[in-house]
């Protein structure tokens, strides 16, 4: 098994806890040009039984990275609005481009599309050590 890939500059552990990623962690995070991106060092609990990033698993970080962003863009426009409510997943589509496997760094790249009214619009790029291997997009609907 090759060394872990190294953690980004500017990437510091996540924050936002759920027990659907727990057994996952480290996670990773950083805020940047005004998105959350989600990054971590992939090992045996994010693989499938050849080596290679869960699809799951992708799917299911490509989710929380793009939700947080299209939380941060609300709040980013209204920042008297209460933290409270949120958004949920409407409909959430990931194209599998290539394999990622234990020991790269994955990364979850958002681009918030639209975040107006009451629904939202995000797409991500997937990257293992910087090259692509998934892109995913999410309709967002807030409550």
């Amino acid at each position: 098994m090759s060394e872990p890939s190294p953690i980004p500059e500017g990437f510091s552990p996540h924050d936002r806890k759920s027990p659907v990623t727990d057994p996952w962690e480290p996670l990773f995070s950083r805020r940047r040009d005004g998105v959350v991106e989600i990054g971590v060092a992939l090992r045996a609990a994010h693989a499938n039984s050849r080596g290679f990033a869960h699809g799951g698993v992708i799917a299911a970080l490509a989710d929380n990275a793009m939700g947080l962003s299209y939380g941060a863009t609300l709040l980013a426009a209204n920042p008297d609005a209460a933290q409270g409510g949120g958004a949920v997943t409407v409909s959430l589509t990931l194209d599998y481009l290539a394999t990622a496997r234990v020991g790269q760094w994955l990364q979850i790249t958002p681009r918030v599309l639209r975040a107006g009214g009451s629904m939202g619009f995000v797409d991500a790029l997937v990257t293992a050590d910087g090259a692509p291997v998934a892109r995913a997009s999410a309709t967002f609907r807030r409550v």
